[in-house]
């Protein structure tokens, strides 16, 4: 089994990434936010789970070791699969699942493309008692929003882009951007804007 990967980002298209481990390229499915935060040629590390099938093998990753459990939780629910379960994370993050569950919820899941008000119920159902809000937060490396970045953020949810892409997207292009730019708003927008529309556009070809 394998439960986690440390190498050199080789790609990162759409909901997967390419990591060279021992000079082997290794294809890993992840949340769009994910590939979105990670750069080409930077080292990363992920927890990692090998799902096996008669005619496939997939490579699952996340940041985070809270994300994996959820994840793994999620797939244990009647009509959840791993493409699912990776919808759930990538619509709510592992805070928001425990939270959602805790409150009972299941409108929150059906929000997910794929999961119907059947499936939602089951969720809350099956997850409850299983999470604690308080224990699941966000990742450590999250990026503290600027004012800027929060603003390009909104805007882009306004324009129709969820937050889970829309924010690290705007951190992204706060974060690439001159001195100069850093003053502009606009600018700002315009280079997330390139950055949310390619990550959309490889996933969906």
């Amino acid at each position: 089994m394998i439960s986690s990967l440390r190498g050199t980002v080789l790609a990162a298209v759409g909901t997967s990434i390419v990591i060279e481990v021992g000079g082997v390229g290794l294809s890993v499915s992840v949340i769009p936010e994910h590939a979105l935060s990670v750069r080409v040629g930077a080292e990363t590390q992920l927890n990692t789970v090998l799902i096996v099938r008669e005619d496939d093998l997939s490579l699952y990753g996340f940041r985070t070791r809270e994300e994996l459990d959820v994840f793994a939780l999620l797939r244990g629910v009647t009509g959840v699969g791993p493409k699912s379960a990776m919808g759930v994370l990538a619509a709510l993050t592992p805070d928001d699942i425990a939270r959602a569950v805790a409150e009972e919820n299941d409108s929150a899941f059906r929000k997910v493309t794929g999961i119907g008000p059947k499936t939602a119920k089951l969720i809350v159902l099956n997850l409850t008692g299983k999470l604690e809000v308080s224990a699941l937060k966000r990742g450590p490396d999250s990026v503290a929003a600027t004012p800027i970045s929060e603003s390009v953020s909104m805007a882009l949810q306004g324009l129709g882009w969820s937050e889970k892409l829309a924010r690290p997207a705007a951190e992204a292009a706060f974060a690439e951007a001159s001195e100069a730019e850093k003053e502009n708003t606009q600018a700002i927008l315009r280079r997330a804007l390139l950055l949310v529309g390619s990550q959309v556009g490889r996933a969906g070809s």
